[in-house]
C-alpha cells in the first residue's frame, strides 16, 4: 500500500527530456513539487551535473545550492533545493559567474539553456492557463508557472502571454494568441518549433485546431494547448534556441552541413 508521496525515481522513467545516459546508475533525483509538472519540469540538480558541468556528483550540486552565497537563482529567487522544478521560460541566474540562462525546448523536445543577456534575464513569459472569479467576486487568472494574478486586465484571456518583471511581480504587457503573431510550440509532435500562426480551428466539445506556418513555409497544426505566443508580428521577445525552432529532416541537415563546408573552402 501506497502511503505517502513518492520520494524516487528510477533513471529510466526519468522525462527523456532530461537527456540522461541509461548506464549512469539505477537512479536519479526526483523533482520535488512546485510550479511545474513532473514531467515538463528539469531539478535544479540535473542541471548542475549535465546541462552546465558544475557539478560532477549530486553530493556536490546540493554543496553548490546550499551554500549561504545563495549561488542559483530560479525568476530571481535564490533556490537551495536541489529538486527545485525548472521549467519552461524559467530564467536562472549565477551571480558568481555572470551568467544567466532561459530555459526552453529544442525541435526534439530536450531541454536546453539559452544563454541570454543581463537586460533579458530581467523579465519572463507565462501562459494564461485559468481565468476566474474567487470569493468576494474577485477576478484572478492563473498562469502556466502557478502565479495567481487578481485584478488582471479585462482583455487578458486564456491562452494569452504575459511579459512579468520577475523583481516587482507585476505584468508588463501581454500578447494574444491571434494570427499573425509569431508562436513556440510547447507540446506534441511539433514541441520546440517556431512559425506565424495562420489560423485556429473551432470544434466544440474538442480540441481547437492551430495551423502554424515557420520561416521555411513549412505549414504544421496543433492543438491549442501547445500554443506559446512570443511575439507581435515577426518580432520575438526572447531570444531563441541555436536551431531558431526550425524543424530540418535528416536529407535537409546535409544540405546545410555541404552548403557550410563549402563556404569555408
Amino acid at each position: 500500500m501506497a502511503r505517502g508521496p513518492k520520494k524516487h525515481m528510477k533513471r529510466i522513467t526519468a522525462p527523456k527530456s532530461w537527456m540522461l545516459s541509461k548506464l549512469g546508475g539505477n537512479w536519479t533525483i526526483r523533482p520535488s513539487q512546485g510550479p511545474h509538472k513532473l514531467r515538463e519540469s528539469i531539478p535544479l540538480s540535473v542541471i548542475l551535473q549535465y546541462k552546465l558541468k558544475y557539478a560532477l556528483y549530486a553530493r556536490d550540486a546540493t554543496m553548490i545550492l546550499a551554500d549561504k552565497d545563495g549561488n542559483v537563482k530560479v525568476d530571481g529567487k535564490v533556490r537551495t533545493d536541489s529538486g527545485y522544478p525548472v521549467g519552461l521560460q524559467d530564467v536562472i541566474t549565477i551571480d558568481k559567474t555572470r551568467e544567466n540562462y532561459r530555459v526552453l525546448y529544442d525541435v526534439q523536445g530536450k531541454f536546453i539553456l539559452k544563454s541570454i543577456k543581463p537586460e533579458e534575464a530581467k523579465f519572463k513569459l507565462v501562459k494564461v492557463t485559468q481565468k476566474k472569479v474567487g470569493p468576494n467576486n474577485v477576478p484572478y487568472i492563473v498562469t502556466s508557472d502557478a502565479r495567481t494574478i487578481r485584478y488582471p486586465n479585462p482583455e487578458i484571456h486564456v491562452n494569452d502571454t504575459l511579459k512579468i518583471d520577475l523583481e516587482s511581480g507585476k505584468v508588463l504587457e501581454f500578447l494574444k494568441e491571434e494570427p499573425g503573431n509569431l508562436c513556440y510550440i510547447i507540446g506534441g509532435n511539433n514541441i520546440g518549433r517556431v512559425g506565424l500562426i495562420q489560423h485556429r480551428e473551432r470544434h466544440l466539445g474538442s480540441f481547437d485546431i492551430v495551423h502554424v506556418k515557420d520561416s521555411n513555409g513549412k505549414h504544421f497544426s496543433t492543438r491549442i494547448n501547445n500554443i506559446f505566443t512570443i511575439g507581435k508580428g515577426k518580432k520575438s521577445l526572447i531570444s531563441l534556441p541555436d536551431d531558431n525552432g526550425l524543424y530540418l529532416t535528416a536529407l535537409e541537415k546535409k544540405q546545410v552541413k555541404d552548403h557550410q563546408e563549402v563556404e569555408k573552402q
